[in-house]
Formats: C-alpha cells, sequence, structure tokens
C-alpha cells in the first residue's frame, strides 16, 4: 500500500542550480571579504590609509563530455567549462601570512605562513589555496626564479559550483586562487595558454601533493584553459608541449536543438577516500606488467590494429582481438577489466570529437551510454544515484547519458532534445523520489569562459 501511494503522489518539481553572473558573484565574495577581515589595523595588509586593493578573480567548473578515469593513464578527454564559478577576493600583504576564509567553510577560516606550507603539512580546504602558493613558489625555483615572489595574502572564497558533485570545486578553487597569485605576484602567465598550462600544473601539484588526492590534470585544465563555445580536448601523453596537449572543439549543441543536462546526484564523493588512487595504481601496475610506459600506448596500438582494416566490422574485430591478446597477460580480472576501460574510453573520446566535427552531436549518445557502462561494470565507479539517474534520462527521452566525474557519486550527465531538458529532470527528480533517494539538483552545461580577473 505504501508503495502504491508513492507511485500515486506527485512528482516533486526539479530543483535547478542558477549559476551567478560576474557581478554578483563579485559583489558577494567583496561582502563577505569585508566581513571577514573588518579593519582591525593588522600589520601587513587590512583595510587602512595605502593598503593594498582587494581583486576579484574567478574560475569555472567543468563537466567532462567523455573521457572519464583516462587522463592520469595519458589518455584523451573532452571537459568543458561551466558557468557556475569559485569567486576569490584577494588583497596582497608585505609579509609571508596566509589568512583564508570560505563562505562554503564558515567554520574552517585558516591562518598559516608560506614558509610552513608543504606536503602533509595543510589539512583541509585551506591545502587546496596554500599549496597553489606553495607550488608557483617550487615552479620559480625551478625555473631560476625566487619562491620569496610569492608573498602572504588574505583571501575569501564564495561559489556556485555545486560541492562534492564531480564537477571540480576544488580546481575552480585552485584555478581562481592561481590567477590571483599570478596577478597580484606580477608572474604574467595568465596571459598566454601556455602560462595558463604553467598554472594548471601548479594547481595540479597542490591537489596532488598538499591536499592529497591524486587526481590526473583534467580538472585543473579545463578551468583555465577551455573557452566559451568550445570543448577541450586534452591530450594527457607525458612529454607533450602543453600548448600542442590541448585543441579547441566547437560545442555548439543549441544550433543543433540539444542541451547538455547536469544531474548532480548529490551523493557526495570524495577523491581522498583511497578507491580513486587504487585504481590509479592498479593502472599503472598493468602499464607495467605490460611493459608500457602507460595504458595510452596500449590504447594507441589497439586503434592503429583496428585502423589497418577496411570495413567497419574488420576494423572492431581487429581491435578488439589485439585488446584482448594484452588482457590475457594481465595477472588477474579486475586488472583486465581496468584496463579495458581505459583503453576503450580513449578510442570512444576519439569517436566522439570525430562526430563533433562532422556536425553530428545528435549521434553521440551510444558513445555516452557505452562509457557508462564500462565505468559501472569495468572500473567500477558509479553508485545506485548515477544509474537511477542515468536511466531515468534515458527513459525520459534523452538521446545518451552518463555519470561523469570521479564517480563514487557526483553528477551524471544527459544529452536532451532543448525542449525537453526541463521535462528530463522533473521525469529524473521522479525517479530518485520513487527509489527513496534525496532529490537531485540540475543545471544546464554551457561552454563558458576559463578562469580570470573579474
Amino acid at each position: 500500500m505504501a508503495a502504491r501511494l508513492q507511485a500515486l503522489a506527485p512528482a516533486p518539481a526539479a530543483q535547478w542550480v542558477e549559476s551567478w553572473p560576474d557581478d554578483v558573484g563579485a559583489d558577494r565574495v567583496r561582502q563577505a571579504f569585508a566581513a571577514a577581515y573588518p579593519a582591525d589595523g593588522t600589520e601587513g595588509g587590512d583595510e587602512a590609509d595605502g593598503a593594498p586593493e582587494v581583486r576579484v578573480y574567478a574560475a569555472p567548473g567543468r563537466v567532462n563530455i567523455i573521457g572519464e578515469h583516462t587522463d592520469y593513464n595519458a589518455g584523451l578527454c573532452l571537459p568543458i567549462a561551466l558557468p557556475h564559478r569559485t569567486y576569490v577576493a584577494l588583497r596582497p600583504r608585505t609579509d609571508s601570512v596566509v589568512r583564508l576564509a570560505s563562505a562554503q567553510e564558515p567554520g574552517a577560516a585558516w591562518t598559516g605562513r608560506l614558509e610552513d606550507v608543504a606536503p602533509g603539512a595543510v589539512t583541509g580546504w585551506a591545502a587546496y589555496v596554500a599549496g597553489v602558493a606553495w607550488a608557483l613558489g617550487q615552479h620559480l625555483e625551478a625555473t631560476g626564479g625566487s619562491a620569496e615572489t610569492i608573498r602572504g595574502f588574505d583571501a575569501v572564497v564564495d561559489s556556485c559550483v555545486p560541492y562534492g558533485a564531480g564537477l571540480s570545486s576544488s580546481a575552480a578553487l585552485e584555478c581562481s586562487v592561481a590567477v590571483g597569485i599570478d596577478d597580484v605576484a606580477g608572474l604574467g602567465l595568465a596571459a598566454t595558454d601556455a602560462g595558463r598550462a604553467t598554472l594548471a600544473a601548479a594547481a595540479i601539484r597542490a591537489e596532488n601533493e598538499v591536499a592529497g588526492a591524486p587526481t590526473g590534470g583534467m580538472d585543473q585544465s579545463a578551468s583555465l584553459r577551455c573557452a566559451a563555445g568550445h570543448a577541450l580536448l586534452l591530450d594527457c601523453r607525458p612529454g607533450l608541449d602543453p600548448v600542442d596537449a590541448v585543441e579547441q572543439i566547437p560545442f555548439d549543441l543549441a544550433a543543433e536543438g540539444l542541451a547538455l543536462l547536469v544531474i548532480d546526484t548529490r551523493a557526495e564523493h570524495a577523491l581522498v577516500d583511497g578507491q580513486y588512487a587504487q585504481r590509479r595504481a592498479t593502472c599503472e601496475a598493468a602499464a607495467a606488467t605490460l611493459g608500457l610506459a602507460n595504458l595510452r600506448e596500449l590504447a594507441d596500438s589497439v586503434i592503429a590494429a583496428g585502423a589497418a582494416e577496411g570495413d567497419a566490422a574488420a576494423r572492431e574485430a581487429a581491435a578488439a582481438e589485439a585488446l584482448a591478446a594484452a588482457l590475457d597477460r594481465l595477472p588477474d580480472d579486475v586488472s583486465r577489466r581496468r584496463v579495458r576501460h581505459v583503453v576503450t574510453e580513449i578510442a570512444r573520446t576519439q569517436d566522439l570529437v570525430s562526430l563533433l566535427r562532422a556536425g553530428r552531436a545528435s549521434d553521440v549518445g551510444p558513445l555516452m551510454d557505452a562509457s557508462h557502462a564500462s565505468l559501472r561494470d569495468d572500473y567500477e565507479v558509479s553508485a545506485t544515484e548515477l544509474d537511477v539517474a542515468v536511466e531515468a534520462a534515458r527513459d525520459a527521452g534523452a538521446l545518451g547519458a552518463r555519470m561523469t566525474g570521479g564517480g563514487f557519486g557526483g553528477s551524471a550527465i544527459a544529452l536532451v532534445p532543448a525542449e525537453r531538458a526541463s521535462a528530463v529532470a522533473d521525469a529524473v527528480a521522479g525517479a530518485f523520489a520513487r527509489a527513496g533517494l534525496g532529490a537531485p539538483g540540475f543545471l544546464l552545461a554551457v561552454p563558458s569562459a576559463p578562469a580570470g580577473a573579474c
């Protein structure tokens, strides 16, 4: 009876997560800064006659269209920058003190000195901020400069990037701070794409070494190097010139009457709990077993084996045979499944980009569906909420859907006819209610601008 009553109950309306116009975000974070650091006369940077001005910077979250768990395997991925951004109000200091506060972490203000920041020395959200300053100092020392060029600062953060949603709220935080430090220190890196690659590398070091999250480099590259109206094809092979490692792919879904719906399941994920690191270690061990530097080398050889054949069926059979031969050399089924996902996901990314170049965005749905199946079954990073979201979106008319981000919770994406976006969102919200899950959030992913000053 209870189940029947639940089925008859009105479906809940979808909850939409709106982005902020830059002037709204900047005003919010300036007000938060004034509240956190009123004029108290503290030496080094508080409001007083002649004190440095408070400057505001912003960086976007990202959503990955395809190419999941491939970045740390030297593979390909295809993110876009979201209109949802993290804003930081930053004021330089004359000493080495860093003071941090966040509207999202009201009870977790942090104060420290740059000389004390190092891997393992800072915990919590502050590690993502202080770690960027540390990494930029390391970069300067490695390139003949001085880490003392990076001085202390006061900073307050506010954000409309959903937290813990797999939409790179951490990278948005790092990259907003990176462009801020770059500006106040006069480094000039944000002025060129090559310089932005350097800032991305610093943000990656902050996340990997100071925050202790062994992620790849897609998120920071997307936040700093995406372009409005485009997806970023990112080639993560080591040794590539950073400028040659990216290509801007036009991504105008509206022109084809489509929209990309993001479903924040609100099943919070965390990439520092060991699951992510375990999968990365498995992939690295498998590559070593195969005598390869990384799994991209295997993917390239498998794809080349298929390309040598004439018709589509023969190409698919030849690639499958080459992959099976490699998998047979691995010691256990877990390794084989992890490797199969990485190799096939790299191939799917290439195929999806080819469709976009041909103006066939409406045909990419099956590749998205196959990606989700691979992430669910071979890489085992999906979750009940993600599977419910994907299945409900497809049933409601999505052309394709998949989980996105690191997994273990977070978000899914669905390619939908633009006029069906609200209906699909309502259907997913209803499916969550029927499954006894918490209400999800929804946003539309429009390819947006990268990090910069406001």
